[in-house]
């Protein structure tokens, strides 16, 4: 059997991955959701020195401190900097990286240049005109394909800033991450920002898997979402 870290987006923690959670788990899996610092729940830790190293480290203590081995590492959104982050450095207890609509980063890379221009340009905006410079405010869920409103209600109240350092940090990379499969899942219900991102997937040889729903997919398709990760598991 497998473990599954799943690593969370912007804005969110590791409660949104509770309608998968149990999905993988009744399949025999061990499942993990940290919830990464100054986010959600641990919103008292969040400063302007939050970055991406620091949520690179966040998994890497988890992975190192319970001495996780055969990891299905997960990352959703902006959390696909993490994955590659993480499985360069610790390749060897890394099985599989799944990118979930996320960025497919190279070394030197920022996720704000990995930003289709008109997205990059609004999140430049939000964090200079309402985020004191450095905070990105929640996005409108609707813009994320999120239509149901017990949905919207669910996310929103636990939603929080995101420190827009980690979308500047650039990826910092060996090598050894080219050493680790890697699959990509593109939600293509909603305006596909990590389309191109899929299309990187495809030129590197990755399988692709196309999920029906909008971006929020561990939201509002969890149970296809689940199928896949299991699939991918194999």
């Amino acid at each position: 059997m497998s473990t599954f870290v799943l690593v969370h987006g912007a804005w969110h923690g590791g409660w949104c991955w509770d309608r998968v959670v149990p999905l993988l788990r009744a399949a025999g899996h061990e499942v993990h959701t940290p919830t990464l610092t100054g986010l959600s729940e641990r919103a008292h830790l969040l400063s302007p020195q939050v970055g991406l190293d620091t949520h690179v480290e966040d998994v890497v203590r988890l992975l190192d401190v319970l001495g996780l081995t055969d990891v299905v590492l997960v990352g959703h959104s902006y959390a696909g900097q993490i994955v590659t982050a993480v499985a360069d450095r610790r390749p060897a207890a890394i099985a599989k990286r799944v990118y979930l609509d996320a960025f497919v980063g190279g070394d030197g890379e920022t996720a704000v240049e990995q930003q289709p221009e008109t997205v990059a340009q609004h999140w430049a905006e939000s964090a200079a005109e309402t985020g004191f410079g450095w905070l990105v405010p929640v996005r409108k869920l609707s813009v994320l394909g999120v239509t149901e409103q017990a949905d919207v209600d669910w996310l929103t109240r636990r939603l929080t800033p995101h420190p827009w350092k980690t979308y500047t940090d650039p990826l910092r990379l060996t090598g050894a991450v080219d050493d680790v499969p890697a699959a990509f899942i593109e939600c293509v219900s909603w305006m596909r920002v990590f389309q191109a991102h899929a299309e990187r997937a495809r030129e590197r040889g990755w399988p692709v898997h196309e999920l029906e729903t909008g971006h929020e997919a561990m939201v509002t398709a969890p149970e296809a979402l689940a199928d896949v990760l299991l699939e991918l598991a194999h």
